[in-house]
């Protein structure tokens, strides 16, 4: 079984002992992604918007560093401070993947790893 790390430059999850991603065969299986910058600061404390923007951002850079993109993500895992802010996440799904959209579990969580932090979204994806 080949596995191969997936990593932009600087990795801001390097710190943590993480992986920003990993392949296997054809298939991309991305960590959480938070509101962080690539020098690990992070984006949008007390903005959900500015962090969503974020997290998005990352992801879309993981997989490209993978060879893949948002439009190859097969599954997500959206773990979300506050759930009134789900309304926003559909409208972000709309925003950044197309039809077939993803297979997509969301839940409410008590903390993420930062106490700034309020979205995090772990992807699964095929390579382009």
């Amino acid at each position: 079984m080949k596995l191969e790390q997936i990593k932009t430059t600087p990795d801001p999850l390097e710190p943590f002992h993480i992986s920003q991603a990993i392949r296997h065969g054809e298939l991309v299986y991305v960590s959480g992604q938070a509101a962080l910058d690539l020098e690990g600061n992070i984006v949008g404390v007390d903005d959900f918007d500015a962090q969503a923007e974020q997290v998005f951002k990352n992801l879309a850079d993981v997989l490209a560093a993978a060879d893949s993109s948002l439009a190859h993500v097969i599954k997500v895992t959206i773990f979300l401070k506050d759930m009134t802010n789900f309304p926003k996440i559909i409208a972000l799904r709309e925003q950044h993947f197309s039809p077939p959209y993803p297979a997509d579990t969301i839940v409410e969580v008590s903390a993420l790893a930062l106490p700034e932090l309020d979205i995090e979204i772990e992807a699964i994806a095929a390579t382009a």
